[in-house]
């Protein structure tokens, strides 16, 4: 029975389970529309500029019983991946560079699913274009030959160029490089390349062009910029020559000669001329286009010209002949022509070259003897030379040059017609030195000026300089540095100085001597130029470490030159550290420091650099430090009192002796040692107030304790001057007349000066009058004490900082005092407040300067009363 039952109800729950399956609804996605970013990615589109690694779109649909959803995306088999979708949330993301000018669109297979039921949708995504493409050029680089007499505005190519983009991208437009200097244009859109208008091509200038192409797009969005692409290409036109320039004649002008030897048929010259079209000439022929008496010839096909007639018979000297080539076309006619001028000209026959003569005939070599540097513009008359060219009229015209080193002399006259007695003069003195050279040679040239020949000839100028003295000795430096160590013996050498003299024979003997300040220590041996130090001399860097003097360097004839000299005596440590005393006493209050100095005397760093240490200290307990390089003496950081020094010591006696070392950095190295006697103490507040103790600390100090009195006293001097103006301006304004007080000095009150010395309870005590003496207060105990030199100033350990000085001086009594009433002297920066006193005893003398008072006020007030 029981098996049954649970048959039953497995039945029951298979049959319900069937009910739901049947019942189950498969997802599907949200159709967005096609500029959705999330949906099924129906009509999606993507720039194929697009990064690698963007979320691109988001799957998006829904389940309709609730069931959580996922997205999947897949290929067809044999296609490039190009997206990847997460699953969860359908983010689908981009994995491959996308190129639309290889694939435009992307079929891909998005699905949904709960689990149960699975929704496969296949959907295109479109390749928008990005402007990554540059134009290409079909038909380029090209070359192409284009006659020269193309008109201009001809079409003579097409360039063509495709860009794969699309729209504004795609688009092409042409310029060419540099077109301002450029003889042809392209039409912007059409790519159609043309002679510019104006413009002609011209074989003979230039043969050929380079012209370089650029094909650009209109533009497009990249990367989200806006983007402009280019390519460029060159371009080779030939020019084709063409007929259309004459011959062109080679070596103008043309100048030919007959002479008085010449027979008929000799050739006299002969032209040459070019058919003007290089590239593609004709042959030329020649001939006269006057014909001058029959007297010459021309040849045809070579252009040369001979002479017909004896030159006996010739009547004219100038013959200008007119020659014409012309083209010779294929056919044989004559086509473009050129005329140029032949000069020819009758001359005598040039057979006598220039020849120089000396006193006994012809000569080629003249030579002279002279002393150096002779004065500018002299004439060397020793040289006898007379130059002569036999032939007549302008073969017998030469001109004479002068050729050696420089410009040192000059020949006079340059030209010469037949015969000229030659002059040699001197141009530049300075040059003509004998220690530069002994010996000048020069070639004097006689050359023709105006003959085809151009005979010449030539004459060897030898002069022979002979020495002046004309140098000073000159040093090899301007100034020598030397350095000698101190205690070296009398005689070391210091230094050894050299100068020169081109000079020859005794004016080249150098002789040495010094002179200066500096140089009554040193001597120097006249032909060596060795200075060495007097047998006498002992150098001592600490007396003086630096010499300097002058060398003179003197020829034979009194020539001389100077060079300075600078001695560097070097220290040697030779000087111990010193103490001013080898036992010391000194005291020392807590936390401020001792200072020992000891002297080195030698002159230079490191040899009088002292470092100071501590040897020994009696008491055998170490409580001091001390500053190597200032000598200061100061307790150790811990000890703070006298009670912690007994501590230690065990002892109330608080005197140590210590010995401090001073040593030297010198090597070797020196030192000495003193015993100091510290006595230590605390600071103690003197009865004198803060000025008396800071005193007695610098007991030691007397100098500068009297500056700080005497700046005291100047301050009251100034503050009792400005009191005292202010009291006569008061009283000034308020036009009242005060009776005349005299201050009285009693026998039981201190005196004024031992005030500031003085404590009270308050500040403003030092400023009262009182009868009675004061006792002073307890001692104030210091905080810090500094016994230092470049300390003044010492440091109360009370908050409140004292009150400015009152001057010195008693201060002028008030107009009226009431009997119980007393009164305060005012200071610079504030009223120190009054001090109840006792009430004076009455003399008679006071009781008489009362009533006069009282009397004199009396009179005042009815005197102002009777002038109302």
């Amino acid at each position: 029975m029981k098996n049954v039952k649970i048959l039953q109800l497995s039945l029951l729950f298979v049959c319900v389970h069937a009910c739901l399956a049947r019942a189950d609804f498969a997802p599907y996605f949200y159709d967005n529309g096609p500029y959705s970013q999330n949906g099924n990615l129906a009509l999606f589109s993507l720039s194929e500029d697009t990064p690698v690694g963007t979320q691109i779109y988001q799957l998006n649909g829904t389940d309709p019983e609730g069931h959580e959803v996922r997205y999947g995306l897949s290929f067809d088999p044999g296609s490039k991946e190009y997206f990847r979708v997460d699953p969860i949330s359908g983010n689908i993301t981009l994995i491959e560079k996308l190129d639309r000018e290889k694939q435009d669109s992307i079929d891909v297979l998005v699905s949904i699913t709960d689990g149960i039921s699975k929704v496969v949708e296949r959907v295109t995504i479109f390749v928008m274009d990005a402007n990554d493409e540059k134009p290409e050029f079909q038909n380029m680089p090209a070359i192409i030959d284009v006659l020269e007499t193309t008109p201009p505005g001809s079409s003579i190519y097409k360039v063509e160029a495709v860009d794969r983009d699309t729209g504004s991208g795609g688009s092409i437009t042409y310029y060419l490089q540099n077109p301002p200097f450029s003889l042809f244009t392209i039409d912007r859109h059409s790519g159609i390349l043309r002679i510019r208008s104006g413009e002609m091509l011209d074989y003979e200038k230039t043969k050929t062009h380079f012209v370089t192409v650029i094909a650009k797009d209109s533009g497009g969005n990249f990367n989200g910029k806006e983007q402009f692409l280019s390519s460029s290409a060159t371009m080779t036109i030939n020019v084709i020559d063409a007929q259309d320039t004459p011959p062109v004649f080679v070596g103008t002008p043309y100048f030919g000669y007959v002479y008085e030897v010449s027979m008929p048929g000799s050739e006299i010259f002969a032209v040459v001329a070019k058919d003007g079209d290089a590239g593609n000439p004709n042959p030329i022929t020649y001939s006269f286009d006057e014909d001058e008496d029959g007297v010459f010839s021309i040849n045809k096909t070579s252009g040369c010209i001979r002479l017909v007639k004896h030159p006996v018979f010739l009547k004219r000297e100038i013959y200008n002949l007119k020659v014409r080539a012309s083209e010779v076309s294929p056919e044989g006619t004559l086509m473009d022509y050129t005329v140029t001028s032949v000069v020819i000209r009758v001359v005598d026959l040039n057979n006598n070259p220039p020849t120089f003569y000396g006193e006994n005939g012809p000569q080629n070599i003249f030579e002279l003897t002279m002393y150096e540097h002779p004065p500018e513009g002299e004439i060397l008359r020793g040289l006898k030379i007379t130059v002569n060219d036999s032939d007549q009229g302008a073969n017998a015209k030469f001109n004479l040059r002068l050729i050696g080193p420089g410009r040192m002399l000059r020949v006079v006259p340059q030209t010469v017609l037949n015969e000229a007695q030659v002059t040699i003069l001197v141009e530049d003195s300075a040059a003509m030195d004998y220690e530069k050279n002994h010996f000048l040679t020069y070639k004097l040239l006689a050359v023709e000026i105006d003959t085809p020949e151009r005979f010449s000839a030539t004459a060897d100028i030898v002069i022979h300089l002979l020495d002046t003295n004309d140098n000073a000795p000159k040093f090899a430096l301007d100034y020598y540095i030397a350095r000698i160590p101190e205690n070296s013996p009398g005689g070391s050498n210091v230094v050894t100085v050299t100068a020169t003299d081109p000079d020859s024979g005794p004016w080249g003997e150098v002789k040495y001597s010094i002179y200066g300040s500096g140089a009554d220590l040193f001597l120097i041996q006249p032909t060596s130029g060795i200075i060495y130090t007097q047998p006498w001399a002992s150098l001592d860097a600490e007396v003086r470490s630096k010499y300097n003097f002058y060398v003179k360097a003197e020829d034979s004839e009194g020539k001389y030159s100077l060079a300075e000299v600078f001695v560097t005596v070097l220290d040697l440590n030779d000087h111990p550290p010193a103490f001013n005393d080898n036992f010391l006493e000194k005291t020392m209050v807590i936390g401020a420091p001792v200072k020992i100095e000891a002297v080195d005397d030698d002159a230079e760093i490191p040899n009088n650099v002292i470092e100071y240490a501590i040897m020994k200290a009696e008491p055998n307990i170490n409580i001091f430090d001390i500053n190597a390089d200032t000598g200061e003496i100061i307790l150790k950081s811990y000890i703070k009192s006298m009670a912690i020094i007994q501590n230690i010591t065990k002892q109330r006696d608080t005197t140590w002796s210590l010995v401090v070392q001073a040593r030297d950095r010198g090597q070797p190295s020196f030192s000495t040692t003193a015993v100091v006697k510290i006595d230590i103490t605390e600071a103690t507040q003197l009865n004198g107030g803060p000025l008396a103790s800071f005193i007695m600390q610098s007991r030691n100090k007397p100098l500068q304790i009297l500056g700080i009195l005497a700046g005291v006293i100047c301050l009251m001097v100034i503050v009792t001057v400005i009191i005292s103006t202010a009291t006569f301006m008061r009283n000034k304004k308020s036009n009242r007349i005060l009776p005349n007080r005299r201050v009285r000095r009693r026998k039981q009150q201190q005196s004024w000066l031992k005030s500031p010395f003085r404590s009270s309870e308050n500040s403003g005590d030092k400023f009262k009058v009182t009868e009675e003496v004061q006792e002073p207060e307890p001692e104030a105990v210091m905080d810090n004490i500094n016994y230092n030199n470049n300390v003044s100033n010492v440091v109360r350990q009370s908050p409140p900082p004292p009150p400015p000085c009152a001057p010195f001086l008693p201060p002028p009594l008030p107009t009226y005092v009431p009997r119980d009433r007393q009164w305060a002297v005012p200071t610079i920066s504030a009223t120190v407040a009054p001090k109840p006193r006792k009430k004076p005893v009455m003399t008679r003398q006071d009781t008489v300067n009362k009533a006069l008072v009282s009397e004199l006020k009396l009179r005042l007030e009815q005197k102002r009363l009777n002038h109302q």
